[in-house]
């Protein structure tokens, strides 16, 4: 049997019996041929059983023909009841059909009854057999023989009674009226549900339901009977279960209804058709007629949705409501980009898995545009449960589309067409291959979507939950050669429950130019999770040339999946770019974000003037607001000078861990060009960040986030007329003494100092790229320098000495005098003078003769 044959059915009823009177049956009278019987003017009609010995009797329970092609197929069942003392062999019975024309033909059991030889005393049991009896296609005028072996009668046969099928008899369950019977030995009643015509595609749809109620004890499953729908004049389609009840099950004392569908001819009559159940006999390659059902008059459903109405739809007897929200669109080259949602919620009591549904979106003049259903389809709803499905779909702008619908299609497997030929006509209805079903036309309201404006929140809602959102910034700043574009974005909780935020990728897209390739990501993972209320911070961070322009700005954000994109936010703005936050002068620029919080103040800004360019400089302090102990973020940042100049700055960052509070000296530099003006000159600074995260320690930065313009204040180093107190950051110089010694006609001078190295230890810092340079100045205003290296030449501490001794013949002629001594401090090549103070020069001359004389006399 066919797979969707075993599905199906669950049809219907073991032994869809006939409603059984007492010693017979009574079955609905039929009307005159061609009408639809009254439920209400039904009579009964009765036929007596038949003794086939002292105490054992036969009753006819059900009888039913069903064309075939090799003949047609009539069934009848048999109740035989053994009142007697002892066990009856019902080897012993026979039964004969007599049709009209007067064909004698022997019953024979079905598979399933075929080893029941006994009936146990005070027992009863039912049998069913069938015979083929050509092309005979009614009841009426047909007998049923009963017989019994007596060895003693002609042909070793006992005649015993016949059962005449009356010309009133209808083996059809009128409309209205239900039947009592059994499948899977469980007791059932069913009913003729409705019958429904729907078109689509240039083709129509039948609809047929039957109800079924479980009066038993168990749950009742598929008894794997197939159905038909057959017409006035006898012409048959397969039908095929709905795809939205497969597998279902019918719980004890509920009711369902059970739905088949196919398709049928656009011509065809529909008037007084039934619903007709067959089962196959594999092992007798038959099928086998089960009982049938009148059905209503056929009705067309309107199914139109108004727009924001609900539609219900019916899965597994479970009502689900179906609502299109938030429908907008927006012109993009020579395309209507639309995005919309399919709203759902499982009204039912016991949870409910969607089949699959084909979506598409109809224009007026009928051409469909596919939509993506795969979040749709297997969608399964726990009770009382609502969910959203996101939907997009891009229309030619040619099309009209203020009159746009959006059908939902149930997409089910036909059933394949049968050879057994119908009464009358021989004909059998083609259902083969796929059927598309309609379920639903919503109505797309026409509404252009809304252009986003920077600070402004809006709501939505997709298969995560509601939120609303907001486009914080949207900033261009520099970047080496090119230019950021940063737009930031805030999702917060608009829900009473928990939003979980999924993975996600951000794509930015200028005007046409789509750089979703190109564009980074941020956002903190520790705000995957958002409570009511709370929020997260995104960032989506791209480059372009510097020269490029543009006026419109869109902004996806889609969930990661490696098969598909799954949409999650998405609009466009116009906003102006907004500039940078600009910080006041002396200000501490703050720095946000998970373990990273600091605050970043200016220590001190100047310029070393060179002979080709000048060096702007400046030095910051960096304060951890974290309570523990943590990573710095690294920064990164340019300078700006008044005409509007950018010049990337050279960091140099410690790379250790800072305690709660700790302080970090960052040096930030660049070359400027000598023209160019540092009087009003602003430090564009920010968190570097590496692809789609902070930039580390050791790692090079792809960019940076969260900038703002620090105003500098440059000032010029004025030199101390001293060397008390000298500070190149972090050490201060405090030269104690200073002794220039030279002795006479010696063509050297020797130098002694005295003094206190001390380091600024509240803070870290880089290596230094400075140099401490010693610059001395001889009585002849010649100069000679050394550069001092802190922590070998020079250590850190109190009273420590530094000597050094210069060479020059010109010496021999210096018999006194004062000599200078000038610190400078020396960055990239360029120097700035810290200080300076002029010392006397110690002169030691040599021992005259007389002297020596009176020495040696002595």
């Amino acid at each position: 049997m066919r797979e969707f044959r075993k599905r199906t059915a669950v049809l219907l009823l073991s032994s869809l019996a006939l409603v059984q009177a007492a010693g017979g049956i009574a079955v609905p009278a039929a009307q005159a041929a061609g009408t639809q019987a009254a439920a209400s003017t039904a009579a009964a009609v009765k036929i007596n059983p038949v003794t086939m010995a002292a105490g054992v009797t036969a009753a006819i329970e059900d009888i039913n023909i069903w064309p075939q092609s090799g003949g047609n197929i009539l069934a009848y069942t048999l109740k035989i009841t053994n009142n007697s003392s002892s066990t009856v062999n019902l080897q012993r019975y026979f039964s004969r059909v007599v049709t009209p024309g007067g064909s004698v033909i022997p019953g024979n059991p079905v598979t399933a009854d075929a080893t029941k030889k006994k009936i146990a005393a005070k027992n009863s049991m039912s049998i069913t057999y069938y015979v083929n009896i050509g092309q005979t296609k009614s009841l009426s005028g047909v007998k049923i023989a009963m017989y019994v072996w007596d060895a003693k009668s002609k042909g070793y046969l006992k005649h015993a009674g016949s059962f005449a099928i009356p010309a009133a008899y209808s083996n059809m369950v009128a409309t209205g009226k239900s039947l009592d019977t059994k499948m899977n030995d469980i007791p059932v009643t069913a009913s003729a549900a409705s019958l429904e015509l729907y078109k689509y595609g240039g083709k129509v749809y039948a609809k047929a339901g039957v109800n079924i109620t479980n009066k038993g004890g168990k749950v009742l499953g598929d008894p794997g009977y197939t159905a038909y729908l057959v017409t006035a004049s006898g012409t048959a389609f397969e039908l095929a279960l709905s795809s939205s009840q497969t597998g279902y099950k019918i719980q004890p004392q509920e009711k369902k209804s059970i739905y088949y569908l196919t398709e049928i001819p656009a011509y065809l009559n529909t008037a007084n058709m039934k619903l007709q159940f067959t089962q196959k006999d594999e092992a007798l390659k038959l099928e086998l007629p089960r009982s049938s059902f009148k059905l209503p008059a056929a009705s067309t459903p309107n199914l139109v949705v108004a727009s924001g109405a609900v539609k219900k739809i019916v899965v597994n007897n479970n009502t689900v409501d179906t609502k299109l929200t938030g429908a907008s669109v927006f012109a993009e080259d020579a395309t209507a980009v639309w995005a919309f949602q399919l709203q759902l919620k499982n009204t039912g009591n016991t949870a409910v898995t969607l089949p699959a549904y084909e979506l598409a979106v109809k224009s007026a003049k009928g051409t469909a545009f596919p939509v993506n259903a795969k979040g749709l389809s297997g969608l399964t709803l726990k009770p009382m449960e609502t969910k959203v499905v996101p939907l997009t779909v891009e229309i030619p702008l040619q099309v009209e589309q203020s009159s746009l619908q959006l059908q939902m299609i149930e997409a089910v497997t036909a059933a394949a067409g049968t050879d057994g030929g119908t009464s009358g006509t021989g004909d059998t209805g083609a259902a083969s291959g796929k059927l598309i079903f309609p379920v639903a036309y919503f109505t797309i309201p026409y509404t252009l979507k809304a252009d986003v404006r920077s600070g402004q929140e809006y709501g939505a809602t997709n298969q995560y939950g509601s939120f609303a959102y907001s486009l914080q910034s949207l900033q261009r700043y520099p970047w080496k050669n090119d230019d950021i574009v940063l737009a930031k974005v805030r999702i917060t909780n608009s829900q009473a429950v928990n939003l979980t935020i999924p993975e996600l990728k951000g794509a930015l897209k200028l005007d046409t130019d789509n750089l979703s390739a190109t564009t980074d990501l941020l956002m903190d993972k520790e705000a995957a999770v958002l409570a009511p209320g709370k929020y997260a911070d995104i960032s989506l961070i791209t480059k372009i040339p510097y020269t490029d322009e543009f006026n419109n700005v869109r902004v996806n954000l889609s969930v990661k999946s490696e098969t598909e994109s799954i949409p999650f936010l998405d609009f466009s703005t116009t906003s102006f770019i907004s500039s940078v936050d600009q910080l006041k002068r002396g200000d501490s620029y703050s720095i946000s974000g998970k373990g990273k919080n600091a605050a970043v103040q200016e220590n001190k800004t100047t310029v070393y003037e060179g002979s080709n360019y000048n060096i702007l400089y400046t030095e910051v302090l960096m304060t951890s607001a974290e309570k523990r102990q943590s990573k710095m973020a690294r920064l990164q940042a340019y300078f700006k000078t008044a005409d509007g100049q950018f010049y990337e700055a050279k960091v140099n960052q410690s790379d250790s861990l800072a305690i709660p509070g700790g302080k970090q000296l960052v040096t930030l530099w660049a070359k400027l060009p000598k023209p160019a003006s540092t009087t009003d000159v602003s430090l564009y600074v920010g968190s570097g960040v590496t692809g789609g995260r902070l930039s580390e320690s050791g790692e090079e930065a792809t960019g940076f986030i969260n900038v703002a313009s620090l105003p500098l204040t440059p000032r010029a180093v004025v030199p101390a007329n001293n060397l008390q107190n000298v500070v190149l950051y972090p050490y201060t110089l405090n030269v104690l003494t200073s002794d220039a010694s030279h002795v006479e006609a010696s063509d050297t001078v020797t130098l002694n100092i005295t003094y206190n190295l001390t380091r600024e230890n509240s803070y870290d810092a880089g290596e230094s790229e400075h140099k401490l340079v010693l610059r001395i100045t001889d009585p002849f205003g010649q100069s000679q320098d050394k550069v001092l290296a802190i922590g070998t030449e020079l250590t850190e501490g109190t009273n420590h000495n530094f000597a050094v001794s210069f060479t020059k013949n010109l010496y021999r002629q210096i018999t006194g005098g004062s000599y200078k001594l000038t610190v400078y401090d020396e960055f990239q090549g360029e120097r700035q003078e810290l200080g300076g103070q002029t010392f006397t020069m110690r002169f030691i001359p040599l021992p005259k003769v007389e002297d020596e004389e009176k020495e040696t006399g002595k």
